[in-house]
């Protein structure tokens, strides 16, 4: 199983069967990964795109461009999500991350982010990191700048983000 260890996080992509535990219940993801889920995970936003993360995991090769799920290493217990919207054939990926709020302002999406970037970094045929926070939203924006994304502009209140490599 592919996964990524940092000093407090487990990282884990989501693989077909995750997804579909996901899916189906997420009772099964307890079992499965032998972790703990908080009740406020996921959230309404995750739900919705379970099933793209579904199919996406359905393709060995895109194992790692969806989602990941962060779980607290020493607590063993789910703690948020991250992850990629799926490589293009440009080698242009955008990502996203959520933290519980419990979980918040403590380092965590700012860990689990270097993490992902640095393994997106050791990917073939990768070319740009895109990613978006609301403009209002201090702590994505330090997180995205401490990962050495460039600040590119700002739309509707929302600031867009790039790695180029």
């Amino acid at each position: 199983m592919v996964k990524i260890q940092t000093e407090r996080l487990e990282l884990i992509p989501y693989s077909l069967e995750v997804a579909e535990a996901a899916i189906a219940d997420k009772s099964q993801i307890e079992k499965l990964l032998n972790v703990k889920i908080p009740s406020d995970w996921p959230w309404s936003e995750v739900e919705e795109v379970l099933p793209f993360f579904a199919q996406l995991a359905a393709d060995p090769l895109q194992l790692g461009w969806g989602a990941w799920l962060m779980i607290h290493s020493r607590e063993n217990t789910i703690i948020g999500d991250l992850g990629f919207g799926g490589k293009n054939e440009q080698g242009i990926v955008e990502m996203g991350y959520n933290v519980l709020p419990a979980y918040q302002n403590q380092g965590y999406g700012f860990e689990a982010i270097q993490a992902l970037v640095n393994w997106a970094l050791t990917q073939t045929n990768l070319h740009k990191i895109l990613a978006t926070c609301p403009q209002d939203h201090l702590a994505s924006k330090r997180i995205l700048e401490k990962v050495g994304m460039q600040l590119k502009s700002c739309e509707e209140g929302l600031l867009k983000w790039e790695i180029t490599l």
